[in-house]
């Protein structure tokens, strides 16, 4: 597993990136295209990118937290071959695969507590679709309390319950609007919309990742499973980020001993792949009824053998490393050092987060994007998040070498002190 320093050959980005960008905004819809400033990236090893143009990077996010356990690990790129060789896809409801029963068994036997019997699908947003549906089945309340800046997916049910207005706003005629946004950390608020709505489920996301690395208020969960309780209505915990050891344990739920209704996880759990899953607690998930003839929540790639394998691999990482445990250890120190080195940098006004689930808060975003770019140049991965941009986010790989993070620390106190 590569743990390099940066090399920058020349200009960031070079030319073979920029005439790729070229290529790509002739063939590309320009909502999805990259940016002008984008590199491009053409092989990764451990925490190590290499672009285009023969640059080495350090990438401090992992790939926006999908290489937990480092880019092309050796261990989820041999199970990908392997399973690609005998069988690469089944009939998802119909024949599953041998494969896809050894996740679940899995997933189930890691997951904190009573939550087993999950729902796989591809990606963050599918998970959340599919814990909204197993909600509106088992309460029979279709509407849902989720909070400001809350970021859930752009699949159009996920998308009803995503806060920024410049996600939701172009599709407003198609969403159901049966949300209530009330502000993160204000369990009074949320009691208040529950009732008001007879709300069925409460989703929330234990640390808000895109939302500006926001960790939950102390009692929060607490407070929210709580009313749900008290209200007959779901807890749904989103861990699409935050899930399988970002933040220093399986699930960022349990730093406040709290077990969620429902669980979505992705990101981690494919290490590159596209693969999900929606666990929930057995009496909530019998809430679908018996199986009847045909399945009324499925996909073409549910349960995609290919997916399963590599995630089987990357759980075994995980577990065997305990590289959940490297996150809690490494992450309070990195925070640490990190306040240490920014507590005169001009323009930082916060640094926080959980495990290596870390951001700073800058004065304005123009500073942020000025740190970005400076970063890239200099062979260092990193973006803005939160509302306007003002947070730099960074989400390591779970094995990133601390030596890595050291100079991370070094080159972000030179760059924010500029």
């Amino acid at each position: 597993m590569s743990q390099q320093p940066p090399e920058i050959r020349g200009e960031v980005p070079g030319k073979s990136s920029r005439a790729l960008l070229e290529r790509l905004h002739r063939v590309e819809c320009p909502e999805v295209s990259a940016t002008a400033g984008a590199i491009f990236w053409d092989r990764a090893d451990g925490s190590n990118v290499w672009d285009a143009d023969g640059n080495r990077y350090v990438d401090l996010l992992a790939g926006f937290g999908v290489a937990a356990i480092g880019h092309a690990h050796p261990e989820a790129t041999a199970a990908l071959q392997e399973q690609a060789a005998v069988l690469p896809h089944a009939l998802s409801d119909v024949h599953p695969a041998t494969v896809r029963v050894t996740l679940l068994e899995s997933l189930t036997r890691l997951l904190p507590a009573d939550l087993g019997t999950p729902i796989l699908s591809s990606s963050g947003s599918d998970a959340v679709e599919s814990a909204l549906k197993t909600a509106l089945v088992v309460t029979g309340r279709a509407h849902v309390v989720a909070f400001e800046r809350a970021y859930h997916g752009l699949g159009l049910g996920a998308l009803d319950a995503t806060h920024a207005a410049r996600f939701r706003e172009p599709f407003a005629e198609r969403l159901p609007g049966r949300t209530s946004f009330v502000p993160f950390g204000d369990a009074d608020a949320a009691r208040s919309a529950v009732r008001a709505n007879a709300a069925g489920a409460i989703l929330v996301e234990p640390v808000q990742g895109r939302g500006g690395a926001h960790p939950a208020p102390a009692g929060f969960l607490a407070d929210l499973r709580a009313i749900a309780d008290d209200e007959d209505a779901l807890l749904i915990a989103d861990e699409v980020y935050t899930g399988l050891g970002r933040t220093g344990s399986w699930l960022a739920c349990e730093h406040d001993g709290v077990v969620p209704d429902l669980v979505t996880l992705g990101k981690a759990l494919g290490a590159g792949f596209p693969i999900s899953a929606c666990a929930g607690r057995p009496h909530v998930m019998r809430g679908w009824g018996e199986r009847g003839d045909e399945a009324r929540h499925t996909s073409t790639h549910l349960g995609n053998p290919l997916g399963c394998a590599v995630a089987c691999a990357v759980l075994g990482v995980l577990e065997r490393e305990d590289l959940p445990g490297r996150a809690a250890d490494l992450g309070a120190r990195w925070l640490a050092d990190l306040r240490s080195a920014l507590a005169s940098a001009p323009g930082v006004t916060d640094v926080r987060g959980r495990g290596l689930m870390l951001g700073i808060e800058l004065d304005t975003p123009a500073r942020a994007a000025r740190a970005v770019d400076a970063a890239l140049a200099s062979g260092w991965i990193l973006i803005q998040e939160g509302p306007d941009g003002r947070v730099l986010s960074l989400t390591p790989a779970l094995n990133t070498a601390e030596s890595l993070l050291e100079a991370a620390t070094g080159r972000l106190a030179e760059l924010l002190s500029a």
